[in-house]
């Protein structure tokens, strides 16, 4: 996917993103579109092609979620470091996709099948080859006959420039639910 050159973006705010409108629409239609390929390679199961678009640095991270008081909002997610649902670098991801692929993960034998739903993309800020993006998103999920499961929430990704390409080196994931019902966690966010 095309994105953007430095020479073409012209000026920038002070948060890097550029000042001109239409280089803001053109940004803004390749993340998008990079994030709904990204989501159909997902849902088709094409994992072995999803491991390609992280960079090897990639942090993949969903904190667990409190319920708190009003007062204390800043401590409803876990932090950096303290327990987490994932906290995944590009081996273990890879890891997680091999066993997929062998059979070995027998929370997905059958597999599930799913859509991702990623909507309200907001570029944040773009500091050299990264784009720090936000978006909402809504996993659904449905396994053998009756198993039925979804996830909503707003990720925080990083997207870096790779060539001509996009590349996702952070995923932050923050869920809505604060109790989850399902039986695992084992599709990708």
């Amino acid at each position: 996917m095309r994105i953007a050159s430095e020479s073409n973006a012209g000026t920038r705010n002070p948060d890097g993103l550029p000042e001109s409108l239409d280089a803001k629409v053109r940004l803004q239609y390749e993340v998008e579109q990079f994030l709904y390929e990204e989501a159909a390679l997902l849902d088709e199961r094409r994992f072995a092609e999803w491991l390609d678009l992280l960079t090897d640095d990639i942090h993949y991270w969903m904190p667990i979620r409190r319920t708190t008081t009003a007062k204390d909002t800043e401590n409803e997610f876990t932090e950096i470091g303290q327990m987490a649902f994932f906290d995944d670098d590009k081996e273990l991801l890879t890891a997680r996709v091999r066993k997929m692929a062998v059979g070995y993960a027998w929370s997905e034998d059958p597999p599930s099948r799913t859509r991702h739903f990623v909507t309200n993309v907001r570029l944040i800020a773009m500091h050299g080859d990264d784009i720090t993006v936000e978006a909402n998103f809504h996993l659904y999920r449905t396994r053998l006959e009756s198993e039925e499961d979804g996830w909503r929430g707003r990720r925080q990704d990083v997207l870096r420039r790779v060539g001509s390409q996009f590349r996702l080196a952070k995923r932050h994931i923050y869920l809505e639910q604060t109790v989850l019902l399902s039986p695992n966690l084992s599709n990708i966010f």
